[in-house]
């Protein structure tokens, strides 16, 4: 679902980053009030969890794979706008560092997977669980929620996509995404109605159940009082770090799954798939060199290092993309609270 550079022409990029900007700002004046609580971390560990399920491919029939994203769960836990921040910083994380998703496709992938699925996502956890609900619906509404959330930027996906050789097109020949929307809409939506909306649903629904048993006062529904003294966040704080490690220790199992995801695919596939490399796409798909760790791959531990010697240089890009999203959410704390200040200064 990460959208690479070259596969959105440059009009559609920045209608998706005009239409990503105003929701950003909304989300960080929300979050102002957050970011000054000791609930920081958790947004950090949550945003880190996003990013580092999005390493765990799932494999699909056909050679291709997907994954879960961990949005909605963000938004049930933490509120829809800290969940747009957190998702935000995950895939700019991604796109900046590890060449996954491009630059200028930035914010239209933020559009779709940290606005869209986790906005949608929590709305319909909110219509389903009501304004009593018991745990076991809380979890139910959680799942559905997840589902519907991934389907929807997946569908968003495909859309974009696929509109790009109708809008975009010279000589009989596509400038950008070859395929149009009866190839990428069902294809999309094919993968995201299986295997990866049935993911995204389980991890969002087993996790809000233990969440919902563990560390209850977790939830931005009964957190209030939390967030306003600290208290009990040491102790979750330190569980989901826990959690988080463990998670971090099993991201070599997305090696395993063969092939890589549709409509991400190199140049010289194109090549091969379409019979010519589409010249606006060319253009751009090398846009961003300067991804230090691409693939999530380290030098040296490539598949000449064998399985063993990829998993480790893969759990030390999980571990710098996790430090990476600390030191954003700090920053972006840092500049929000100073903005705060000057802005009271000057009234």
């Amino acid at each position: 679902m990460h959208i690479p550079d070259g596969y959105l022409s440059p009009e559609t990029c920045v209608v998706f980053y005009g239409a990503a900007v105003p929701i950003w700002y909304k989300a960080s004046q929300r979050m102002k009030k957050l970011l000054n609580t000791r609930s920081l971390p958790l947004v950090s560990i949550f945003a880190a969890f996003a990013f580092t399920i999005q390493m765990l491919n799932i494999p699909i029939p056909g050679g291709t794979t997907a994954h879960a994203v961990g949005g909605t769960l963000m938004a049930i836990v933490l509120g829809p706008w800290p969940a747009v921040i957190g998702m935000s910083v995950a895939l700019a994380i991604q796109a900046i560092f590890f060449g996954d998703g491009g630059i200028t496709a930035l914010g239209a992938n933020s559009f779709n997977m940290a606005i869209a699925l986790p906005l949608t996502g929590y709305l319909v956890y909110r219509l389903l669980s009501g304004n009593a609900p018991s745990p076991r619906r809380r979890a139910v509404a959680a799942a559905i929620g997840g589902y519907v959330g991934i389907n929807v930027a997946g569908l968003l996906t495909g859309i974009e996509l696929g509109v790009q050789p109708l809008l975009w097109s010279e000589g009989g020949r596509a400038l950008y995404n070859p395929y149009g929307l009866e190839t990428t809409v069902p294809a999309m939506m094919l993968v995201h109605l299986t295997l990866a909306g049935f993911a995204e649903a389980a991890l969002t629904g087993l996790a809000t159940a233990y969440l919902l048993r563990a560390h209850p006062t977790l939830f931005v529904v009964e957190a209030a009082t939390v967030l306003k003294t600290g208290r009990h966040l040491g102790r979750m704080g330190w569980a989901l770090v826990g959690a988080l490690g463990v998670l971090v220790v099993l991201t070599p199992l997305g090696l395993l799954a063969p092939g890589g995801a549709d409509f991400e695919w190199g140049t010289e596939e194109l090549r091969q798939m379409v019979g010519y490399v589409p010249g606006g796409l060319a253009r751009l798909r090398e846009f961003w060199r300067l991804a230090p760790l691409p693939d999530y791959g380290l030098p040296g531990f490539g598949a000449e290092a064998g399985f063993l010697g990829q998993a480790f240089g893969y759990i030390l890009s999980a571990i710098v993309g996790v430090g990476l999203i600390f030191v954003s959410m700090m920053a972006i704390r840092i500049l929000l609270v100073r903005r705060g200040q000057a802005i009271e200064e000057r009234s």
